[in-house]
């Protein structure tokens, strides 16, 4: 069965370090979508407290994921892992629903839902 959201070890372990640095243990993190960016959609993460009634809460890796409801269909399936470079490090995201993304890869659409692009 494929998970709404997967995050790889890799990605684990540096979120579990922003927590720390951030003093956020205990903390959720939250996965979601929100409107905008050059292609109408971005993703974002984030620490949250509270989780909400409507949250699917995923456990992976000693971590506990909140997607909310309304953001299931747009990511069911991505993939979340963190990569280290010559040039740094950074997550990289590859949701199986998007069906097309901007340059920069930050932001996307999916077949059923546009988002509200800006300029870039």
């Amino acid at each position: 069965m494929t998970q709404i959201v997967e995050l790889s070890e890799a990605a684990a372990y540096q979120v579990k370090e922003m927590m720390t640095h951030n003093e956020e243990q205990g903390s959720f993190l939250r996965v979601a979508v929100h409107g905008g960016g050059c292609s109408g959609l971005s993703y974002g993460m984030g620490f949250e407290r509270e989780k909400n009634d409507t949250d699917t809460i995923l456990e992976q890796h000693g971590l506990t994921i909140l997607v909310s409801s309304e953001d299931q269909a747009i990511i069911n399936g991505t993939v979340i892992d963190y990569k280290q470079s010559l040039m740094g490090g950074g997550f990289t995201i590859e949701n199986p629903n998007a069906i097309a993304s901007c340059g920069c890869g930050s932001s996307f659409t999916t077949a059923t839902k546009k988002g509200t692009p800006e300029n870039c």
